[in-house]
C-alpha cells in the first residue's frame, strides 16, 4: 500500500496544488457570501461587516493559522454573543452599539493573541463537553427564534428568546405572502437540496442556488420599487428595506470602535463572552477538521488561536465581526479536494472581487432568504447536539436540558455557567458524596508516573486513584503533550473512582493524534467500570471490590 504523500505548505503547497485550492476556494466563497451576510444581519450588525469578516479570515487568517484546510470566517455561533454586546452596550442605539462592539472584538482578539502566545489553548477542555453541546443547542434555538419571523417578513412583538418560540403561530398567521414566499422556499430548499441525489447537486453548492433563485422571485415580485398588493382580501407591502443593502463603496461603508466604555463591567462581560465562545468554537471545529484531513494533519492550536486573535484585532479597527473556524465550510473545502491553506485564502480573495465588482448584484438578495437559510442553520445546530446527547444518558441529557434553558432564557454565560454547577452537583451525588472523595482531589489528577524501555521504545505508565474530570484533566493533559511522539503510553485507570465523559473524549481525540505520530496508546481498568451514560466514550464510574 502506497503512503501518502502529505501536501507542501505555503508557497511551495501554492505552486504545487493551485488548481485544486482554487477551484475548492471558489466553490467556498460561493458558499460564505450569503452566509457572511445573513449572519452579520443577524448579529446586528451592517451586511458589510460580515463580508469584511470572511475578507480577512481568508485572505489574512489563512497565511498565519496553525491549520491548513480550515475555513476561516463568521459562524453562526458568535450571532447571539454579538447581538448581545450590540444590543446591552448600546441601550437602544444599534449603530453605536455596533461600534462599542468593534470595540470589544478589538480587545477580544488580543486576548486571544495572548492566549496562543502563553499556549493557553488547552484551557478549552476544562469546559464539560455536555456543557458546550447544550450551549451550541441553545444558539441554535435563539437563531431560529430570532429569524424565523424575519423569514416570513413579520416584525414580532416579544423581546425574550421564550416569547419570540411562542410568537411563532401568529408571525405563520400574519406572514407577508411574497416575503414568506422567499423565505419558506429558503426553508425548504436548504433542508431538502443535500438530500438530492443528482450529479450537479454535488458540484454547485445550495447557498448558490438559493441565491439565483431568491433573486428571480424577488425580481419577479419587484421588491425594489415600494408597492403595496392585496393577497386574500389583506393589504400588504415590499420594498428594498426587505432587501440586502451595502454601502456605496467599500471605504465609506467601514466603520471604527469606540473604546469610551472600555472600562465598564458589562464591556469586561461582553469581551468575555466573545473570547470564551470564540475561542471555544475555533478549538473544536479545529479538532474536528483534523479528524477529516485526509492526510492525518494536526493543528498547531496556539498559533491557530493567534492568528484569530490577529485576525479579529483587525476586524475590531475596520468595522467587520469576529471570526471563528467554521466547520461546515471546512468540510466543504475538504469534500472539494482542498490541499492547503490557499484554498481558504482564495475564498477570501473571491469574497474581495464580489464586493468591488458584483456589488449591485449581491444587493438583490432578499433578506428573507438569507433568514431562512439561517433558520436551517439553527436547527443544525440544536438537532443533532439534541440527538448526540438523549443517547449518552439521563445524567447527561440533564446537563444538557438546563444548559440550553438557561442559555435561552438568560444569556450564554449564564447557561454555561448553570451547566457546569449541575456537572459538579452529579459527579457529587454519583462519587464524591458516597465514596468520601475530598476537595483535593479536584485540583490535580493523583497518579504515579513510571518510565521504561521495551524493545527499545519508551513506555510511559501513569497508575491513577482518585477522580479524573474535567477540572483536573488540564494539568494530564500537559503531562501528556510532553512525552515524545513515538512512546508508547498507558494509563491504568483500575484504581480510579470516576472518569468523567469530558476526560475521555478528550482521551479519544489524544490518542488520535499520538497515534498518527507513530506512538502507542492504551487505557487499562475499563473493564471493571459501569458507564454513567452509554458509548465507548461515556463518562465512568471504576467499581473496586
Amino acid at each position: 500500500m502506497s503512503e501518502i504523500t502529505i501536501p507542501k505548505d505555503y508557497l511551495e503547497g501554492l505552486k504545487e496544488n493551485w488548481k485544486t485550492d482554487i477551484l475548492s476556494g471558489f466553490t467556498i466563497f460561493l458558499i460564505a457570501m450569503p452566509l457572511c451576510i445573513g449572519i452579520a444581519i443577524a448579529s446586528g450588525a451592517p451586511p458589510l461587516a460580515g463580508i469584511l469578516s470572511g475578507i480577512v479570515g481568508g485572505i489574512i487568517a489563512s497565511l498565519i493559522s496553525g491549520s491548513y484546510v480550515t475555513i476561516n470566517g463568521p459562524a453562526a455561533g458568535l450571532i447571539v454573543a454579538v447581538l448581545s454586546s450590540i444590543e446591552s452596550l448600546g441601550e437602544g442605539d444599534r449603530i453605536l452599539g455596533f461600534q462599542y462592539t468593534l470595540a470589544v472584538i478589538f480587545v477580544s482578539g488580543i486576548l486571544q493573541m495572548i492566549m496562543g502566545y502563553f499556549r493557553l489553548g488547552k484551557f478549552a477542555i476544562l469546559f464539560p463537553t455536555t456543557v458546550i453541546h447544550g450551549m451550541l443547542a441553545g444558539i441554535g434555538l435563539i437563531i431560529i427564534a430570532k429569524q424565523i419571523h424575519i423569514a416570513l417578513g413579520v416584525v414580532p412583538i416579544g423581546k425574550s428568546v421564550i416569547d419570540l418560540i411562542l410568537e411563532i403561530p401568529s408571525s405563520l398567521i400574519n406572514m407577508n405572502p411574497y416575503v414568506s414566499f422567499i423565505g419558506i422556499t429558503s426553508i425548504v430548499l436548504m433542508l431538502l437540496y443535500p438530500k438530492l441525489k443528482w450529479k450537479f447537486t454535488k458540484k454547485i453548492p445550495a447557498p448558490l442556488i438559493l441565491v439565483i433563485l431568491s433573486i428571480s422571485i424577488e425580481m419577479y415580485f419587484n421588491f425594489a420599487q415600494e408597492h403595496t398588493y392585496t393577497f386574500w382580501g389583506k393589504e400588504y407591502s415590499v420594498s428594498s428595506l426587505y432587501l440586502v443593502s451595502l454601502p456605496s463603496d467599500l471605504f465609506s461603508g467601514l466603520m471604527h470602535p469606540d473604546f469610551s466604555k472600555t472600562l465598564t463591567g458589562q464591556f469586561g462581560i461582553e469581551v468575555f463572552a466573545i473570547t470564551m465562545i470564540g475561542s471555544l468554537e475555533s478549538l473544536l471545529t479545529a479538532n474536528a477538521v483534523d479528524k477529516l484531513d485526509p492526510y492525518k494533519r494536526t493543528t498547531d492550536m496556539n498559533r491557530d488561536l493567534m492568528a484569530k486573535g490577529f485576525s479579529n484585532s483587525i476586524l475590531g479597527l475596520i468595522g467587520g465581526i469576529p471570526i471563528i473556524a467554521e466547520v461546515v465550510r471546512s468540510s466543504a473545502n475538504i469534500d472539494n479536494g482542498a490541499k492547503t491553506r490557499w484554498s481558504n485564502f482564495f475564498h477570501g480573495l473571491f469574497l474581495l472581487l464580489a464586493v468591488i465588482f458584483i456589488k449591485d448584484i449581491i444587493e438583490k438578495v432578499p433578506l428573507s432568504a438569507l433568514s431562512g437559510m439561517l433558520v436551517v442553520v439553527g436547527l443544525r445546530l440544536a438537532i443533532p447536539e439534541f440527538l448526540k446527547t438523549i443517547k449518552t444518558g439521563f445524567d447527561q441529557f440533564l446537563i444538557f436540558i438546563v444548559t440550553v434553558y438557561f442559555t435561552i432564557s438568560h444569556d450564554l454565560l449564564v447557561g454555561v455557567g448553570i451547566g457546569i454547577l449541575v456537572k459538579g452537583l452529579i459527579h457529587f451525588i454519583n462519587v464524591i458524596l458516597p465514596d468520601g472523595i475530598t476537595i483535593n482531589d479536584f485540583a490535580r489528577p493523583a497518579y504515579k508516573k513510571s518510565e521504561k524501555e521495551e524493545d527499545g521504545k519508551k513506555e510511559v505508565i501513569f497508575q491513577f486513584h482518585g477522580i479524573l474530570i474535567f477540572l483536573n484533566y488540564f494539568f494530564l493533559k500537559m503531562e501528556l503533550d510532553s512525552i515524545s511522539e513515538d512512546s508508547k503510553i498507558i494509563l491504568d485507570f483500575n484504581k480510579l473512582r470516576l472518569v468523567d465523559l469530558t476526560v475521555m473524549e478528550n482521551l479519544h481525540d489524544f490518542e488520535r493524534i499520538h497515534k498518527n505520530k507513530g506512538g502507542e496508546f492504551e487505557i487499562r481498568g475499563l473493564e471493571n467500570s459501569r458507564t454513567l451514560a452509554g458509548g465507548m466514550l461515556s463518562g465512568r464510574k471504576i467499581e473496586h471490590s
